[in-house]
């Protein structure tokens, strides 16, 4: 009897010595996502129409598509999908009074950002037009 007491008293300890909740908070992106420096005020204060093709490179990094339009134009996609998701995992806590315990379900949450940016060059491939959506959910 008391062999089991004392193994009781000891588990109680052991249970109290260790954090009485385990959370984990983390990112999930894809491996462009974080390499990329796109942003909306970065298109918005930098980008001008009559920029050189050079020039938006420098700011925004290499488009993920290049295409051409009717006229044989270049016209640069920019494409940057970002997640966050954080996550609380089980948790568990305990007394030496009760010796009882509790459990919590992990929760999580989570956000998507998506930045798209379409830039149309003129013949001389300079800025003629340009254009972004920014959605967050």
């Amino acid at each position: 009897m008391k062999g089991k007491i004392l193994w009781i008293v000891s588990l109680g300890f052991i249970l109290l010595s260790l954090p009485a909740c385990f959370s984990h908070s983390g990112s999930s992106a894809g491996p462009d996502a974080n390499a990329s420096n796109l942003t909306v005020g970065k298109v918005q204060g930098e980008i001008k129409e009559g920029m050189p093709a050079s020039d938006v490179a420098a700011i925004l990094g290499s488009p993920n598509i290049v295409t051409t339009d009717e006229k044989r134009r270049e016209v640069w996609i920019y494409d940057k999908v970002s997640s966050n998701r954080v996550d609380t995992r089980n948790s568990f806590g305990g007394g030496i009074i009760i010796l009882g315990g509790s459990t919590r379900q992990a929760e999580s949450t989570s956000t998507q950002k998506t930045l798209t940016i379409i830039i149309k060059f003129d013949e001389m491939k300079k800025v003629r037009d340009f254009a972004y959506n920014y959605t967050q959910f």
